[in-house]
């Protein structure tokens, strides 16, 4: 197998070839679902009881009390100040810098009011609770706490309540930091679809949100699907993708790393190519053969670029901004000498990186804007989680009665020819006297 295929946008076939390259289906595997099922069920019948049982049988912690494995606030903000310098400067840093860009995307409550005194508008109001999902043991995600928490937090949500195992009782001290800059309010050692039915339905010690956020295993995503409806998901992720527009004139090694850190996430993320100059595509392709032996994740490496990537050679950029919206990823850099030029021509992608120097992996971490980002061509209608994904929209109507009588007519009008004569009679009973 080579390192990573080559394809020929230009060639008859390339449609059926990026069909191939791009089928993903997010196999629900039914031993998880049926386990899933059962204890969501348990947890929603037994509460703090089902918790604890299931923390000790997955993450081997006892306690007396699901109480017991709430984590104090004093915890957070030691583990905050025992940290290195150089990784509280670095956390403090993003976090001000996710809060600067998120603060920009809150939305305040309208009105206007029509010539006849009729107020309309929309009142904007956050969400009451949210729950927040960190996954633990070896995988540490202090970032993801910030993506999360920090949005909830500009939206005005007034308590974030974040779930995280603890294998063997091992708390990572950068989680509990980032819980501490992020605005988080609570704090459990409970992981697993256990605490997302907990969160879910509530417990007599873990309250019931109004939505869950944050990224999990297949047992945390496949509760995340069942409990969506009694409250919000943020939404069900794919595999990690990148995809580069490459016009030559970023050096081969930087695109290379590019695709690589996307590539390292597992076997089937996504890393992609295009270029309508084949000499760099090969120059590429020479870069990744001499990085990928000394990367730590090489195995994943080659799995993920052999099974799932692709050098793709297109007629010019026009064509490959065409390929990007068919592909709709969820990272997207245009590496061009003038990446502005073709943003006008980009209509899908989660997040789009402008430039040789804007690096996804800044995304990631600290430019700024939200990380959590729709994948598997989900780009195509949804957007970056956001702080408008923790308010509510509600409308406002306050009709004068000069706006009763005109508006009276065209409702009992619709009304009666949809044959519901009592939403007609509601409208006309206002245009007979005018007074209440």
């Amino acid at each position: 197998m080579p390192l990573i295929q080559r394809l020929d946008a230009r060639s008859p076939d390339f449609d059926a070839a990026l069909d191939r390259l791009l089928a993903y289906e997010a196999s629900q595997d039914e031993a998880i679902e049926d386990a899933v099922r059962a204890i969501l069920q348990d947890v929603r019948d037994r509460g703090d009881d089902a918790v604890l049982d299931y923390t000790r049988r997955f993450d081997h912690v006892e306690a007396d009390s699901v109480a017991a494995l709430e984590i104090p606030r004093d915890d957070w903000i030691a583990a905050l100040e025992s940290l290195p310098a150089d990784q509280r400067a670095a956390l403090e840093a993003a976090a001000e810098r996710v809060r600067a860009y998120h603060l920009r995307q809150r939305a305040e409550t309208w009105t206007y009011t029509e010539a006849d005194g009729t107020m309309l508008g929309q009142q904007i109001t956050p969400l009451d609770r949210v729950g927040l999902y960190v996954p633990g043991g070896k995988a540490a995600y202090p970032s993801s706490v910030l993506m999360n928490a920090i949005p909830a937090k500009v939206a005005g949500v007034p308590e974030v309540v974040m779930v995280t195992p603890t294998p063997g009782g091992s708390r990572n001290p950068m989680v509990l930091a980032a819980a501490a800059l992020g605005g988080v309010d609570r704090v459990f050692a409970v992981g697993g679809a256990q605490a997302v039915g907990a969160l879910a339905y509530g417990t007599a010690t873990m309250p019931a949100v109004d939505k869950i956020v944050g990224p999990g295993n297949a047992y945390v995503a496949a509760a995340k699907r069942r409990v969506f409806g009694i409250v919000g998901i943020d939404m069900i992720a794919g595999p990690s993708e990148i995809l580069i527009i490459g016009d030559g004139s970023t050096p081969a090694d930087w695109i290379a790393m590019d695709l690589f850190s996307q590539a390292e996430h597992d076997e089937l993320a996504q890393a992609i190519l295009l270029s309508p100059d084949a000499a760099y595509l090969d120059a590429v392709e020479a870069a990744i053969g001499r990085l990928l032996p000394a990367q730590p994740r090489a195995d994943i490496l080659r799995a993920s670029l052999g099974g799932r990537g692709a050098l793709i050679q297109v007629r010019d950029l026009d064509h490959a901004c065409r390929i990007a919206n068919r592909i709709a990823p969820e990272h997207l850099e245009v590496s061009t000498r003038d990446p502005q030029a073709l943003l006008p021509l980009i209509r899908h992608a989660g997040a789009i990186f402008l430039g040789a120097y804007s690096s996804e992996s800044l995304g990631d971490y600290c430019a700024g804007p939200n990380h959590v980002l729709p994948t598997a061509r989900t780009a195509r209608f949804s957007s970056p989680l956001g702080v408008y994904d923790f308010q509510k929209r509600s409308s406002l109507i306050q009709v004068s009665p000069a706006g009763a009588r005109t508006l009276g007519r065209i409702a009992a009008t619709l009304a009666t020819g949809e044959g519901l004569h009592a939403h007609a009679a509601s409208a006309s009973l206002r245009l007979e006297t005018g007074q209440p």
